[in-house]
């Protein structure tokens, strides 16, 4: 759970970096047309400037020691059932037609195994005499 928090802090920060970038641009797009109205946008743009690096400079938690033991087993288990949550379960229909799809392939390779080994055992029985 812990890398999916990751990974989401790490998306909110490259969005925002990315909106900075986009203001940034439109703030020296605009200065290039409006010199005044590119004064305020200068503004605005030194002000969400301000405000990123104090987002961004928390310091974070430093764990780097393991969860114990329960911990780990309760992650296990929550990752369990989320699986699960995910599984599409077959309908009762569906259910009947692959049990029987499994048991006509199983019967159909045994007797072909069958055909296969009692041919082996009738070739060398021939060709060592042993059974006569």
């Amino acid at each position: 759970m812990a890398n999916k928090d990751r990974n989401k802090r790490s998306a909110r920060k490259a969005r925002a970096q990315k909106r900075a970038e986009r203001e940034a641009a439109q703030a020296a797009s605009a200065a290039s047309s409006n010199p005044q109205k590119a004064e305020g946008a200068h503004k605005q743009q030194a002000a969400a400037a301000a405000k990123a690096p104090e987002k961004q400079n928390k310091p974070a938690k430093a764990s780097n020691k393991k969860p114990g033991l329960g911990k780990r087993i309760s992650n296990y288990f929550a990752a369990v059932r989320t699986e699960m949550k995910r599984v599409v379960w077959p309908s009762r229909d569906e259910l009947r037609n692959y049990s029987v799809a499994v048991i006509v392939s199983l019967l159909v390779f045994g007797i072909a195994l069958w055909l296969v080994d009692t041919g082996i055992v009738a070739l060398l029985v021939g060709y060592t005499s042993l059974g006569a």
